[in-house]
């Protein structure tokens, strides 16, 4: 069986950070992963946000190698401070 690294089972496994909160501006929780550029999510709540997020990032994998681009290993610690 040939799994990638970010899979396990069938099942996603991620280990970008993500930050996820409200936005008044967009009426919308943000789900962010700062480790790859622009990787950006919402949802009406945060489940939603987090499971576009699980989306997005798989885009944004998915993407980067077809267009031969590097993708960055996860740092595995936390990035920002609130």
């Amino acid at each position: 069986m040939n799994s990638r690294p970010e899979q396990t089972m069938g099942l996603r496994m991620f280990k970008y950070e993500i930050i996820l909160y409200w936005s008044n501006m967009d009426e919308a929780f943000i789900a962010e992963a700062p480790e790859l550029p622009g990787c950006v999510a919402y949802g009406p709540d945060q489940e939603t946000a987090l499971g576009n997020a699980k989306d997005a990032i798989q885009f944004w994998i998915d993407r980067a190698r077809e267009l031969g681009r590097p993708v960055p290993e996860p740092k595995g610690e936390r990035l920002m401070f609130a």
